[in-house]
């Protein structure tokens, strides 16, 4: 091939190059979403504000504070998430390669050995082969594109999952904590019970209580002593659980002294601001997942349409022959070629197209995803601030009644002391006392989780902090 020849080669090259730039991916905008303006269950705050990144610290409590930091680094889902990130960037990088061209390393000897008559020859070859595809419909160009957005997808799902590791373990930390209150509640009840069971006793020696009243204190005590092993056993259940949550194993793991001692009395219930209804389609990983996702599947339908064009391939070799080793690169002996090739599908059966419909149809899939996922987004803090009201407005309501039935209580015991009162007023002022005081333990628990459940929702107080890196990538 002449020098001419080669310089309207790489002329043409250039320019298939130059016209390819021009076909790459355009990124489409998310789907719109008709927004509310505000929340109908908290209004519009009028200092919008979101939660802190580390939203768990605002509870008060060091320990909670440790335990997530131990999860964040020791939970095995989230360290198969990371896992996945790094799966997708390496596919990331295996997509970009195809912008670029390969080379070949190739060499080769051979030995022919006549049967009847002649003399042996040997020949050998050697040589370096560089192959590029002209990326001219911008195929290679919109994988990248989908490579990337999957791996911005992998990196939002670890982040999801993170959010609800974290979350998890502060509501079943809480609940813990509740557990344990309920169990010194519970032996205050068998406490209280004890001691009427003692007065009941003392007036039956002396004949002015009935052996029915012994026997329905008697049965209110083993009552109330019944309730103690099943809520052990749920407050195991639940730092076994939180182990889990931990990477670590329930035999291993305990909540500490100081904690269970304190429990949710010394708990701050923090006061959350959502913010605009808006923020959340830039500051919850789950829809910039769905975002990312939507991204990736726009470059797979660009790739299959690509493919129903030709493919234009550059090849360019050189390397020597010869007959003996020793003078291989005598110039003599050197080749060199350049060619182009050009690949155009015919007849395929329409797969090709099937694949390219395939696509279109798997990208309107997640439009529809992207929309339900911000949908779910809005309903999940509406419901978290109604249910914050709805509990305020019980625990206001219950107080008052738990003063009542304490003072209920302790006016029939003073009565049945003085003989003014039956025994069955007291028993049942003592069972309308526990009840509430139940009540007001598990409305107290539900109170700290609604709150849990309103920083799930809002994100976490999750950003997308470019270019500054990722702190739990940074810790695994």
């Amino acid at each position: 091939m002449t020098h001419r020849a080669l310089s309207l080669l790489f002329g043409l090259a250039c320019a298939m190059l130059t016209g390819c730039a021009s076909r790459a991916p355009i990124a489409e905008p998310p789907p719109k979403v008709d927004l509310p303006a505000g929340w109908t269950a908290a209004g519009t705050p009028d200092h919008p504000e979101w939660p802190d990144k580390n939203w768990w610290q605002r509870f008060g409590s060091p320990e909670l504070t440790q335990l997530v930091d131990e999860g964040q680094s020791g939970n095995l889902e989230l360290a198969g998430a990371l896992a996945r990130v790094r799966q997708a960037e390496a596919q990331a990088r295996i997509a970009g390669v195809s912008l670029l061209p390969t080379a070949d390393f190739y060499s080769g000897a051979n030995r022919a050995l006549p049967i009847r008559s002649g003399s042996a020859s040997t020949s050998a070859d050697i040589g370096l082969e560089v192959s590029y595809e002209v990326d001219f419909w911008g195929k290679n160009k919109a994988s990248v594109a989908s490579a990337q957005a999957s791996l911005e997808a992998n990196r939002f799902d670890r982040q999801i999952v993170a959010l609800t590791v974290t979350s998890g373990i502060v509501s079943t930390y809480l609940q813990v904590l509740s557990l344990h209150d309920r169990l010194a509640v519970a032996r205050g009840h068998v406490a209280n019970a004890e001691r009427v069971l003692a007065l009941v006793e003392a007036q039956q020696s002396a004949g002015a209580a009935s052996p029915l009243d012994l026997a329905r204190q008697r049965s209110v005590v083993a009552q109330q002593k019944a309730d103690i092993p099943d809520l052990m056993q749920q407050e195991r259940d639940a730092q076994a659980a939180l182990a889990i949550l931990l990477g670590k194993t329930p035999q291993t793991f305990s909540v500490g002294q100081q904690g269970l001692q304190q429990g949710l009395d010394t708990v701050t219930l923090p006061e959350v601001s959502p913010g605009l209804p808006s923020e959340l389609l830039a500051r919850r990983p789950d829809i910039r997942r769905a975002e990312a996702s939507l991204a990736a599947a726009n470059a797979d339908v660009a790739v299959a349409r690509a493919k129903l064009f030709p493919s234009i391939n550059l090849t360019g070799a050189m390397g020597a022959q010869s007959s003996a080793l020793l003078s291989l690169l005598n110039a003599p002996n050197l080749l060199a070629n350049v060619s182009v090739s050009l690949m155009a599908p015919i007849f395929d059966g329409g797969r090709l197209k099937r694949e390219r419909d395939i696509a279109i149809a798997r990208k309107q899939e997640l439009v529809q995803v992207y929309r339900a996922t911000v949908m779910s987004a809005l309903s999940e803090v509406e419901s978290a601030l109604g249910q914050i009201r709805s509990l305020d407005e019980q625990r206001h309501l219950k107080t008052a009644e738990l003063e009542q039935a304490r003072q209920a209580y302790d006016l029939s015991e003073i009565r049945y002391k003085l003989g003014a009162e039956d025994l069955m007023t007291v028993l049942d002022t003592q069972r309308a006392l526990s009840d509430v005081q139940n009540d007001m333990a598990m409305l107290k628990l539900r109170r700290l989780q609604a709150t849990v459940s309103l920083y799930k929702a809002l994100g976490g107080g999750w950003q997308d902090d470019q270019g500054q890196g990722d702190p739990l990538t940074a810790k695994n």
